[in-house]
């Protein structure tokens, strides 16, 4: 095996290999770190934080180790770039947190909210004045693995409303339909990988 380390081709093109890798690993985990912190996941973010310097210092030293390959470089800096998307795909793939869905309806939205409410999504709706008009402003806050259903309501019920999605870091309405108590961030986690 050390032999295989030690060949030419190995130096080449199986460190620029290695270093690739390890870039993609450090910054997927570093973006995920990130959205952990700014989703108030405390225990989560320390945890990646370690995997992700220690595989960063082995990046690293492999380069410094290597000057003279130019492909290590380059490796180096598509590494970088890769982990960046498969951080934030892994990331939508979990779908973690909440969100608050903001919908403003030209027409009547009984209909929108009845069906919002029949999922048991918490409605808030308010009456407003558009630029046209009356509207209503609807008012929820979901799962982010809910919003692909939420849209596909607001398309069917009210196509031509206009809405807004943004993230929440924490919501303390007593009637939102959680989980289980007793599974775990960890067990939401895995979950969302096997997507």
């Amino acid at each position: 095996m050390g032999e295989i380390f030690q060949q030419e081709w190995f130096s080449l093109y199986g460190i620029p290999l290695l270093i690739a890798l390890a870039r993609i690993t450090d910054v997927s985990i570093g973006t995920l770190r990130i959205i952990f912190v700014s989703k108030g996941l405390r225990l989560w973010a320390p945890i990646l934080g370690f995997f992700e310097v220690s595989i960063w210092l082995m990046a690293i030293s492999k380069v410094m180790a290597n000057l003279t390959n130019p492909i290590n470089y380059i490796a180096y800096a598509l590494g970088f770039s890769l982990g960046n998307y498969i951080g934030m795909f892994i990331e939508s793939r979990l779908a973690l947190g909440m969100v608050v869905v903001r919908i403003i309806t030209k027409r009547d939205s009984h209909v929108l909210v009845a069906a919002l409410r029949a999922l048991r999504y918490s409605v808030t709706v308010a009456d407003a004045e558009g630029n046209t008009g009356a509207v209503n402003i609807i008012f929820t806050v979901i799962k982010r693995s809910d919003i692909e259903r939420v849209r596909e309501l607001i398309a069917k019920h009210n196509p031509q409303a206009v809405y807004s999605i943004e993230d929440v870091r924490h919501a303390s309405d007593p009637s939102f339909p959680l989980e289980d108590k007793k599974r775990s961030t960890f067990s939401q986690l895995i979950r969302g990988m096997r997507k």
